[in-house]
C-alpha cells in the first residue's frame, strides 16, 4: 500500500467481508464454534516449529529497532508460551456459549413477555503492540462471542501473528465457518490502523491494546466507539496491619514475575505508621530481586535506592523499575492512587478487615486486590480462558474483557395479538 487510500480500501474490503461473516456467526451453533476453536488449538499444536521460527524474525526485526528487554519478553514466544495460547483456545471452547443468553425476562400486565437476550456485537476491530499470543486470544473470543474480528497486530509481531492466525483460519475451515470471522491485517503500513478508526458502519467497535501513545492515538482519533484500555499504572499500598511476609512475596511478584506487562505494579505505597522493618524488608526483597527503586522522601535513605523524581509516580516502566513512598495511612494510599493512577488495578496488603473495606470501596479501578499480587489481572486467571485487554473506561466493558464482555442485547417481546390502549 502506498497512501490512505490504499488503506482505506483494504480496510473497506476487509470491513465488508467481516460484516457478512458476522451474519453467519450470529446464529453459529456453540458446537460450531467450539469445533472451530480446538481445530484452532490443535493446529497451534501442529504448528510450534514454524510459528517460532516466525517469532524468531520478528525477535531480530525487534532488536533492530531498539525494543526494550521487557518489549521483547512481550514478543517473545516459547514452547510453554505456545502451550499457554493452545490452553487458552481450548479453555475459551469449553466455556458456555453467551450468545442467547437470556438475562432477565418479565411479564407485563398489559400481558407481555419481555426477554433481555445477549446477542453478538457484530464486527469487532482489535489493535495491539508486540504480544502475537493477542491474535488467538482476541480471535477465539470474539469467535465465541459470535463477533467477526480484524486484528491489527504491531509491525514487529508480523511474521508470529501471521502464523498464529494461519492456525486460527484453519480451525475456521474444519469447522465449515468463513475464514473472514477472523482476519488479519497484513501490513505493516500505519495508515492501516487510521482506516480502521474511521471504518463507521464496517467496525462495531475497537479495542486498542498497547501502551499509552497506541491508546491516545485511538481515543483521539475514532470514529467508531473504543473500549477504552489505559496503561496500567498499578499500585500495592502495604498498611500497617500488613503480614510482613505476606506483603514481601506480593510486592517482588507484582513487580517481577513479568515486568512487561499491564498488570505488574508500578509503585509501592508503604503505611507511614508500619513498622520501619517493613519498610526495610518491602524496599530490601526488591532491591535483592534486581529492581531499581526510585523512592521517596525517608524511604530515600535505605541503601541501595535511587531518588526519584515526581514524574516517576504516575508512570508505566514495564520494566524492572518501581516508584515507591510512604503515605498517611489508607487515606493518603487513596489519595495518592485517585491523582496517579490509571484505573486499572490496585492492592492492598493488609490484615484489618474495615482498612481493606475502606481501600476497596474508596478507589474505582477497574480491579481492585487484597493481599493478592496485580499480576493476576488477567481474564485467563479470571476464568474467561482469555482476555483482549483490560478495559479501564466505565461503560459496557470493565476490567477482563472476555466473551460474554464482547455481546451486547436484545429484547424479545411476546404478546397474543396484543396491541396498546
Amino acid at each position: 500500500m502506498r497512501d490512505m487510500d490504499d488503506a482505506g480500501a483494504l480496510i473497506e474490503h476487509m470491513g465488508r467481508a467481516a460484516r457478512e461473516a458476522a451474519v453467519d456467526l450470529a446464529v453459529a451453533s456453540a458446537d460450531t464454534k467450539r469445533a472451530a476453536l480446538i481445530g484452532a488449538a490443535e493446529a497451534i499444536h501442529a504448528n510450534v516449529p514454524a510459528i517460532l521460527e516466525a517469532n524468531a524474525r520478528d525477535l531480530e526485526f525487534g532488536r533492530q529497532k531498539g525494543l526494550s528487554e521487557a518489549m521483547l519478553d512481550r514478543l517473545k514466544l516459547d514452547e510453554d508460551r505456545l502451550r499457554g495460547i493452545e490452553d487458552g483456545l481450548r479453555a475459551v471452547a469449553r466455556q458456555r456459549d453467551p450468545v442467547g443468553e437470556v438475562l432477565a425476562e418479565w411479564d407485563r400486565p398489559n400481558g407481555l413477555h419481555i426477554r433481555r437476550v445477549r446477542t453478538p456485537i457484530g464486527v469487532i476491530g482489535v489493535i495491539y503492540e508486540s504480544r502475537p499470543n493477542v491474535t488467538a486470544d482476541a480471535g477465539a473470543l470474539a469467535l465465541k462471542a459470535g463477533n467477526a474480528v480484524i486484528l491489527r497486530g504491531g509491525s514487529e509481531s508480523l511474521h508470529s501473528s501471521q502464523a498464529i492466525h494461519g492456525c486460527m483460519l484453519q480451525g475456521l475451515r474444519e469447522a465449515g465457518l468463513p475464514e473472514a470471522a477472523i482476519q488479519l491485517v497484513p501490513t505493516r503500513d500505519r495508515a492501516a490502523v487510521s482506516a480502521m478508526l474511521q471504518a463507521q458502519g464496517l467496525i462495531d467497535v475497537i479495542i486498542p491494546r498497547g501502551g499509552k501513545g497506541l491508546v491516545g492515538l485511538v481515543q483521539r482519533e475514532a470514529r467508531v466507539p473504543v473500549f477504552a484500555h489505559l496503561e496500567g499504572i498499578c499500585h500495592i499500598y502495604a498498611d500497617r496491619d500488613a503480614d510482613p511476609e505476606k506483603a514481601r512475596r506480593v510486592v517482588v511478584n507484582a513487580k517481577t514475575r513479568r515486568t512487561g506487562i499491564c498488570g505488574a505494579a508500578e509503585c509501592l505505597l508503604i503505611d507511614s505508621a508500619a513498622d520501619p522493618a517493613l519498610r526495610e524488608l518491602l524496599i530490601g526483597s526488591l532491591l535483592e530481586a534486581g529492581v531499581e527503586v526510585r523512592a521517596a522522601g525517608e524511604l530515600a535513605r535505605i541503601a541501595g535506592t535511587v531518588a526519584a523524581g515526581e514524574d516517576d509516580f504516575g508512570r508505566e516502566f514495564l520494566d524492572s523499575i518501581i516508584a515507591a513512598r510512604l503515605v498517611d495511612g489508607v487515606e493518603g494510599a487513596i489519595a495518592h492512587i485517585r491523582r496517579f493512577g490509571s484505573q486499572h488495578t490496585e492492592s492492598i496488603l493488609t490484615e484489618n478487615d474495615a482498612t481493606a473495606d475502606r481501600f476497596l470501596a474508596g478507589l474505582d479501578s477497574a480491579i481492585l486486590m487484597r493481599n493478592a499480587s496485580t499480576q493476576f489481572a488477567d481474564g485467563g486467571e479470571f476464568g474467561m480462558g482469555a482476555e483482549i485487554g483490560i478495559a479501564t473506561g466505565k461503560l459496557h466493558a470493565r476490567g477482563p474483557v472476555g466473551a460474554e464482555q464482547l455481546t451486547s442485547f436484545k429484547y424479545l417481546v411476546i404478546g397474543d395479538g396484543t396491541i396498546r390502549a
